[in-house]
């Protein structure tokens, strides 16, 4: 897919977002819109010993960044070897300096790969994901958010539940979440110095999920490098002048043709927060998702 010119938003956009979003609850096949799939019986079933990478996007998010980043080094796996892809840009000088500092820590089972994309494609998430899925050289992929921290023996326990799995897509069937921290949180501010981080367990709480959404999508390596993510959908391949809110995970599912198989993991965490720095600050959008989102709390 080329994605090197970036097009306006307008009301194609917004006539394209309603089809597929009608389309991924299941009213249109999804054979043309991807290739095909690969059979179950061809896939390769997880080894004792898998590879996983894990593939995160960071636009301002440094203070998150660093938290899931830290959590690798300070809880490295045994049982499963892992790619850490980030995608960045070169004008975000925080995760710039971040990403440095955590390239000079070397740390078994864990290789570091920092990705920079001009911003318009970084703004579209699944350029990205896209990119990395046909790429990949892991036996499974993880689709992650950088608000998402691999907390002692999270990785582990995924490589046992993967143990010999052909599914298309897996996802953890309890999380660990904070509440809505407003921008002043202690674990926030605390986010931005640039050394390594760790988090107080006793501030989060179970969550349990039914679905393979958002930054809890594990897909099968053979999948991913056949269909890509959204690979043949446009909408998901053009860039943006700012960053999108992301609907491609609901698409995905739907070329997939799985909501995902739940796997028991422990301790992935996810940093919940009301401010998103991603977003155009102060917009009326930015400050109307905050609203939704304390609501929702």
């Amino acid at each position: 897919m080329n994605n090197d010119k970036m097009y306006p938003y307008g009301p194609l956009h917004k006539l394209q977002e309603t089809f597929f979003r009608l389309a991924a609850s299941g009213l249109i096949p999804p054979d043309s819109f991807r290739a095909a799939l690969p059979a179950v019986n061809d896939r390769k079933p997880s080894p004792e010993f898998p590879s996983l990478e894990i593939v995160s996007h960071c636009w301002q998010y440094s203070t998150m960044l660093a938290y899931q980043l830290s959590s690798l080094v300070n809880y490295p796996p045994a049982k499963l070897s892992v790619l850490v892809t980030v995608f960045y840009a070169a004008t975000d000088t925080a995760t710039v300096e971040l990403l440095q500092f955590i390239g000079k820590h070397q740390v078994d089972n864990i290789s570091w790969n920092w990705q920079p994309l001009p911003e318009a494609q970084l703004f579209r998430r699944s350029i990205g994901r896209n990119r990395a899925a046909l790429a990949t050289q892991a036996d499974w992929i993880w689709m992650t958010d950088c608000d998402i921290v691999f907390h002692k023996g999270c990785l582990d326990s995924l490589a046992e539940e993967l143990c010999g799995k052909t599914d298309s897509l897996v996802f953890p069937a309890e999380v660990q979440i904070t509440s809505l921290l407003p921008g002043t949180a202690p674990m926030l501010r605390k986010g931005a110095d640039l050394q390594l981080k760790e988090i107080d367990p006793r501030q989060f709480r179970p969550d349990r999920r039914d679905r393979a959404k958002g930054p809890f999508q594990i897909i099968h390596g053979d999948v991913a490098r056949a269909i890509g993510y959204c690979d043949r959908i446009t909408l998901y391949q053009t860039p943006a002048a700012y960053w999108c809110k992301c609907y491609e995970d609901r698409a995905f599912r739907w070329l997939a043709g799985s909501q995902g198989s739940p796997v028991n993991i422990v301790n992935a965490c996810q940093i919940r927060h009301v401010e998103k720095g991603r977003y155009r600050q102060q917009s009326r959008w930015s400050r109307l998702r905050s609203r939704i989102r304390r609501m929702q709390e």
